[in-house]
C-alpha cells in the first residue's frame, strides 16, 4: 500500500524531525510512505475572514496540485469522524481490501484547510477535539498509522 502524507509547512524542530524519521523507518515494513510538503503562507497577526480564506485557498491550491488522481484522500480536521485506533486500523485495512492502494492524509496549515481540499476529501478524521501544532500532528498521524499496521498484523504494541 502507498501512503502519502501531504502537509503544509516544513518541520523545523529537530526533535519532531527525529520522530518523523523514526516512524518512517518503522513504517517501511508495512507500506511505501511518502511525505509531500507544500509551502505555508505567512500569516500576519489578526487576520480577518477574507485574508484567512485567501491564505487557506493558496495553501489548498498547492496541496491539490500534488495530490494524484485516484488517491483516497483523508483530511485531518477538528470536525472529522472520530474513531479509536482499532477502528482506524480497520478503515485502512478495508480500503486495501477494496482496491484502494493509494491513501493520502492531509495536514493543513495553522489556519486549517481550504474548502476545496475539504471537498476533495473522501473522508475527514479527527484525532481529538484539541488543536495540535501541525508539526506535532504529523508525528501523531505517523504513530497512529504505525499502530494501525501493528493491529492489522496482530503484532504487539503498547496500549
Amino acid at each position: 500500500m502507498n501512503i502519502t502524507i501531504y502537509a503544509v509547512g516544513k518541520i523545523k524542530e529537530s526533535f519532531y524531525r527525529q520522530a518523523v524519521d523514526e516512524y518512517a523507518k518503522r513504517l517501511g515494513r508495512y507500506c511505501k510512505l511518502k511525505i509531500v510538503e507544500v509551502a505555508d503562507e505567512k500569516t500576519p497577526d489578526h487576520t480577518g475572514p477574507v485574508q484567512t480564506a485567501q491564505i487557506k485557498d493558496r495553501e489548498g491550491e498547492r496541496l491539490l496540485a500534488r495530490i494524484r488522481d485516484g488517491t483516497f484522500l483523508i483530511t485531518l480536521a477538528l470536525d472529522g469522524e472520530k474513531m479509536d485506533s482499532i477502528a482506524f486500523s480497520e478503515k485502512i485495512h478495508q480500503l486495501g481490501l477494496h482496491g484502494k492502494s493509494d491513501i493520502g492524509f492531509v495536514i493543513g496549515g495553522s489556519l486549517g484547510l481550504s474548502d476545496a481540499v475539504s471537498e476533495r476529501a473522501d473522508l475527514s478524521v479527527s484525532f481529538s477535539d484539541m488543536t495540535f501544532p501541525h508539526q506535532l500532528m504529523r508525528v501523531i498521524l505517523m504513530e497512529q498509522i504505525y499502530r494501525a499496521y501493528r493491529i492489522m498484523t496482530n503484532e504487539p504494541y503498547h496500549k
